[in-house]
């Protein structure tokens, strides 16, 4: 690694790059829209409607302390995975590295300066949704309106954690396994887990240890320093709640013992994790990762084809073209043998259980990295504008895909449709697998990745498990 003047040329230059990089990108205004447009419906009114956020089932005053409070807390548990989308599907998910790789910049001022602009867009979308807030307060608050206190709270709780994410993107990015399905796997967990972790905080006085458990920063402010043993906080879609509303005073929370430090200690966190990053980077290409990947893509591969036959007639799928596209489709999808083998015990976990939370569940979850990885693959931005020279249209090989993605679905539940006599596993597979086709295809061909269609995936998957 090298020192000095050059680190910092090297810091300032991938900052400025990315950024540049950012200013290019619709997404980046997508983004930046999606929080003001959004913060109407945040906020519940008295009809109820809106994101819930009650503790001993009532909704709190709607305080200016209040509001910014309620709005960082929609922000860590709800809107985390919507940036992590962005971050992963935007047009910086792809780096020069074949260029980067062979240079002697320092890998950990190269990866601060892409965190730095990270972190920044991800706060300027906090920004707008500052301003969002203030509007927001100016027509709902109860109360004096006192923006500086809607922004404080908002600030304290959201940014650490979107500051956080931007350091955990990083991180990932420095580890070849981390780098694709396997990524989105993790941080899906790590977003569960952070949702989690601050509820057994909450019968806790603060300190900086239990504080340091929340994350998401919104377990103090609302049930405070000195918590009762019955606070029950609720955070999520509308639900019956009691009348009337509990009146909070959410600043001493913010300024329980501890709190504060430990927002600044998940930022301190996410520099560490950077500078982690940078220590532990490892090249996308190098002829030991090349050795392994050979071993493992031949273990797994189908095996090479057969030989070619010059008289051979035409296949029975090449004599129609749409049967032939579905074919074809349904095979990548389901392409090499580690599929296939999941696939197989995925339909026979089926067989035990009941089967809508046993066997259907598996099943989609195995579709799940399946559909999202070629729905990537066929709407990739340098393969569309040669799509577009194939026989048939792009709407139509996107019907193909989705056709195929509910036949695995179907496929995968027919052992235990035919084990119970009943046709119901079919008719679950057949909802949950074209609906995750769908949802596949649509969120890839507006994206261009895979990354976006997974996670969202993902966190449906875990909705309908937990139903």
């Amino acid at each position: 690694m090298i020192a000095g003047p050059q680190t910092g040329a090297v810091l300032r230059s991938s900052l400025v790059t990315s950024l540049i990089r950012y200013q290019r990108s619709w997404g980046l205004w997508l983004l930046l829209l999606i929080a003001p447009v959004g913060a109407r419906f945040m906020i519940s009114d008295e009809s109820g409607k809106g994101i819930a956020i009650a503790v001993n089932d009532q909704l709190p005053v709607l305080t200016s302390p209040v509001l910014g409070v309620w709005l960082g807390i929609v922000v860590t548990t709800l809107l985390l995975p919507a940036g992590y989308i962005y971050l992963r599907a935007n047009t910086n998910r792809r780096q020069p590295w074949q260029v980067e790789e062979v240079t002697a910049a320092p890998r950990v001022a190269m990866l601060m300066g892409r965190f730095l602009a990270d972190a920044a867009v991800l706060l300027a979308s906090l920004g707008t949704l500052t301003v969002a807030g203030w509007f927001l307060g100016w027509l709902m608050v109860t109360g004096p309106w006192q923006p500086w206190l809607i922004a404080y709270a908002l600030w304290l709780v959201a940014a650490p954690a979107l500051i956080g994410l931007a350091a955990l993107r990083i991180l990932f990015d420095a580890v070849p396994w981390l780098r694709g399905a396997l990524g989105d796997l993790c941080y899906f967990f790590i977003w569960m887990f952070s949702l989690v972790a601050p509820i057994i905080t909450a019968d806790q006085p603060s300190s900086l240890a239990a504080n340091m458990l929340d994350y998401g920063g919104f377990v103090r402010p609302l049930v405070g320093p000195q918590p009762a043993d019955n606070s029950n906080i609720i955070i999520g879609a509308p639900r019956d709640l009691g009348t009337g509303r509990i009146a909070l005073d959410v600043m001493a929370g913010l300024h329980a013992p501890g709190y504060v430090a430990a927002r600044l200690g998940w930022v301190a966190v996410a520099f560490a994790l950077v500078l982690l990053a940078g220590g532990i980077y490892r090249p996308h290409r190098s002829g030991r990762s090349q050795a392994r990947q050979g071993r493992i893509a031949r273990l797994l591969s189908a095996g090479p084809p057969a030989p070619a036959q010059s008289d051979a007639p035409p296949a029975k799928a090449a004599r129609s073209r749409f049967a032939g596209l579905v074919i074809v489709v349904a095979r990548l999808i389901g392409a090499g043998r580690l599929f296939l083998l999941l696939a197989a015990a995925a339909a026979l976990a089926g067989l035990f259980g009941d089967y809508r939370h046993v066997g259907s569940p598996l099943a989609l979850l195995l579709l799940i990295f399946g559909l999202s990885a070629h729905a990537g693959r066929s709407e990739a931005r340098g393969l569309l504008k040669l799509a577009l020279t194939a026989p048939m249209s792009p709407a139509v090989r996107r019907f193909a895909f989705v056709l195929a993605g509910t036949g695995w679905s179907l496929l995968l539940a027919v052992p235990a449709a035919a084990a119970r006599g009943s046709a119901d596993p079919l008719l679950l597979a057949l909802a949950s697998g074209g609906a995750a086709s769908v949802v596949a295809i649509a969120l890839a061909a507006l994206t261009g990745s895979s990354f976006a269609p997974r996670v969202v995936l993902l966190i449906g998957w875990y909705v309908y498990l937990s139903s």
